[in-house]
């Protein structure tokens, strides 16, 4: 019998959306032990369907057709309270973002805790054993430290690895993978991917996997389904999927994922750097309660430059410097040591004061536009403001504004929006328009395609290649995707543990890498479509 079969189900839209169903007629089944992607983009109703089966539809959708069976047992049909019942025992969810979905005032062993108290009738000890035996299975180190530990005390890595604890503590029959690894460095996710493979071994789980990385799928999927506006457009095993699409929109989703073969080198631009820096370093001190210093050095002896025309990536992973040395160029934070130029002017000591008039030259672009955009203001008026920060008139802003909310493709009508009303890939093409409304030398881009659809990414990456080619934009590029270093830097830096290890053009690195952690590195990153690629009969 299938772990978990969908038959023909539709969940209904509000009124007034942009299509009557999220879910129409989509039908799947997963055996014991086998592990099922649902790949789409953005939208595409794969984040519906698992909520569904979990009963955790939001407010406003319903099934309007169909069955969802959870070995056998309707789901649609069961009670709230058996759907609590069932939740961790018989089905686990891990989520996209553990902060999200972990309590922020509460030790992680609690809320393991509390699901062990809610699912069954041990004493403390046995529960506080068996949190120890799951998280050592997760392969975190010193479980005890984690148990007493709130999640904001933990790194991108162990939070999800408590995540995962948490959804497969009572060996559930399924297991669904919402996006757990999207935001998550190459070495991270290749531990993930291999410890959910792990468990789903061990327990003889059926895996409902969700994603947008099709490089992902290539390595764990069984079964492949394609979801594109809520309606399943192609499925069946991966290689037929993969490597013999039959559906138009499944060969744009593999078309539109980076290959990890950088092009041929552009010519090197001329010209003095538009930013330096040198012997850069950042360490952060502390006082116990005893008044004893503690230093905790974040960055140390990170040198670059980069000129008009060129883009440079620092790639590593969580926690290597990356947004640390980022942070220090731009002077969000200030560096302890080292000098920093923009231009020929030397600010690495500047007063905020000395800065302000300056700000222009050197603008960023954030992961999330969520958080950088005023939910507040509208478009235009983000971009207006900027502009007349640094003098220009509002009539001169307004014109700009108009100029730039085009050059970044989308229509002069959108500055009159508010950012809740445009998709993420939307938000994102904002957030580049306004950084540019400062006329900036140098833009730089921390992780700024990171969260985005393999489509949606290939449409930013264009746009920012045809900006900094009409502009000559020097583009300092922050990414843990090391696929879309390849295709968009002339130079690549890659940093552990605050450090520079090594650093040169990119197909120079990629093809040759001489440092054992920038191999590791390379050796990580999902290779399942090099095959694809390589092979010339593949549609």
């Amino acid at each position: 019998m299938a772990t978990l079969q969908i038959e023909r189900l539709s969940v209904r839209l509000p009124a007034g959306a942009d299509r009557p169903h999220a879910v129409h007629e989509l039908s799947l089944s997963i055996e014991p032990g086998r592990t099922l992607c649902i790949v789409g983009e953005s939208g595409s109703g794969k984040s519906v369907m698992a909520t569904a089966v979990m009963g955790l539809l939001a407010k406003g959708l319903h099934p309007d057709q169909g069955q969802i069976l959870l070995a056998g047992e309707s789901l649609l049909d069961a009670s709230p309270r058996r759907l609590r019942d069932l939740r961790g025992k018989a089905m686990g969810m891990v989520f996209q973002e553990p902060m999200t979905a972990l309590n922020p005032v509460m030790t992680c062993g609690d809320q393991i805790d509390e699901l062990l108290r809610a699912h069954t009738d041990w004493p403390r000890p046995q529960r506080e054993e068996e949190i120890r035996r799951v998280l050592s299975r997760v392969h975190i180190q010193e479980p005890e430290r984690i148990m007493r530990s709130h999640p904001h005390q933990l790194s991108g890595g162990q939070r999800q690895r408590v995540v995962i604890a948490m959804a497969v503590i009572l060996k559930p029959a399924l297991l669904i993978c919402d996006e757990p690894t999207t935001a998550l460095d190459v070495t991270t996710q290749k531990e993930i991917l291999a410890l959910i493979a792990e468990l789903q071994r061990e327990q003889g789980s059926a895996v409902l996997f969700i994603t947008h990385d099709m490089g992902v799928v290539a390595d764990i999927a069984d079964e492949v389904l394609v979801m594109h506006q809520g309606v399943c457009v192609e499925s069946g095993p991966r290689d037929e999927v993969l490597f013999r699409p039959q559906a138009a929109y499944t060969r744009m989703l593999l078309d539109a994922v980076p290959s990890m073969t950088p092009p041929p080198p552009r010519p090197e631009p001329e010209g003095e750097a538009r930013l330096k820096a040198l012997d850069v370093g950042k360490t952060y001190q502390r006082r116990d309660w005893m008044g004893r210093s503690h230093d905790t050095v974040a960055l140390q002896h990170a040198s670059l430059s980069l000129k008009g025309g060129e883009t440079v990536g620092i790639v590593g992973e969580s926690g290597s410097g990356k947004s640390t040395l980022a942070r220090c160029l731009i002077r969000l934070i200030d560096p302890t040591v080292g000098t920093i130029h923009w231009g020929t002017t030397e600010v690495a000591q500047c007063s905020e004061s000395q800065l302000r008039p300056l700000r222009h030259r050197v603008q960023v672009v954030f992961q999330d536009p969520n958080r950088s955009l005023n939910p507040r203001r509208t478009v235009g008026q983000a971009m207006v403001e900027g502009a007349m920060n640094f003098g220009a008139t509002a009539s001169q802003a307004q014109t700009l504004a108009e100029a730039l909310i085009q050059q970044v493709r989308l229509p002069v009508e959108s500055l009159g929006r508010y950012p809740s009303q445009f998709s993420g890939g939307q938000r994102q093409r904002i957030a580049i328009a306004r950084a540019l409304a400062c006329k900036p030398e140098v833009l730089v881009a921390d992780e700024a395609v990171s969260a985005l659809d393999v489509s949606v990414q290939a449409q930013i990456l264009d746009l920012l290649r045809d900006i900094q080619r009409e502009l000559g934009l020097g583009l300092l590029f922050i990414t843990h995707d090391l696929r879309v270093a390849a295709q968009l830097c002339d130079r690549v830096i890659v940093m552990q543990h605050g450090r520079i290890v090594e650093q040169g053009p990119t197909s120079s690195v990629y093809a040759q890498p001489q440092q054992a952690y920038t191999q590791h590195l390379l050796a990580c990153a999902p290779q399942g479509l090099a095959q694809r690629r390589a092979s010339p009969s593949t549609p």
